[in-house]
């Protein structure tokens, strides 16, 4: 079964039916619309850190990235320097890798810069499609797209780093842009950005 309806009768994917964690993460934060720049930077910092691992992993160390990250504002990263890096490498609350920890930092720095071009808020939701997948297994759910694809290219060219697109497909949808939910899921078309069956759910959203 693709979904699996919990002792409160709502209907979740296989993924977030049982622990706890997921659950309320699916229940109350994915796929809801992100458009601050802070919180747009944590979530692309924290889908590149996920990028080898399982997203359960990310999750129990949220906390201990955020206090790791300042919070994830960027300006704060983006003055991070080498006593950083060596603070993070030995901070076992979050995924030590250098590269990961690096690309994190130098993200921060371009982020900061985007502001002079209308900002990332602006930039990542211009990739917005006109229509959502609806899919009826996780085996429909895709892993890319031309607007991951568009959008890795966009953020790569501005300086970006570990945004390819899987990870920014992962981004979109986690933010809203594109809605994922199974069709029959209790949070399907529940952002306010889509509708059920795939449209916008209204002009301008």
């Amino acid at each position: 079964m693709h979904l699996i309806v919990g002792e409160d009768g709502l209907a979740r994917p296989s993924w977030a039916a049982t622990d706890p964690l997921l659950r309320d993460y699916y229940d109350r934060e994915w796929g809801m619309p992100v458009r601050d720049e802070t919180g747009l930077f944590e979530r692309l910092s924290l889908e590149a850190f996920q990028s080898g691992l399982s997203w359960t992993t990310i999750l129990r160390k949220r906390p201990a990235f955020r206090t790791a990250f300042a919070g994830f504002e960027p300006d704060a990263v983006a003055a991070f320097g080498e006593e950083d890096v060596a603070r993070l490498l030995g901070d076992s609350g979050i995924v030590r890798n250098r590269r990961k920890i690096e690309a994190t930092i130098g993200n921060a720095r371009a982020t900061v810069a985007l502001r002079e071009d209308g900002g990332l808020p602006a930039l990542v939701w211009s990739f917005q499609p006109g229509e959502t997948p609806a899919p009826q297994t996780l085996a429909d759910v895709p892993t890319q797209s031309d607007e991951s694809r568009a959008l890795s290219r966009a953020l790569k060219a501005r300086g970006f780093t570990h945004v390819g697109p899987t990870t920014m497909h992962a981004l979109m949808e986690a933010v809203g842009i594109v809605d994922t939910h199974l069709v029959g899921s209790h949070r399907r078309g529940s952002s306010g950005v889509w509708a059920a069956d795939g449209r916008l759910a209204c002009a301008g959203s």
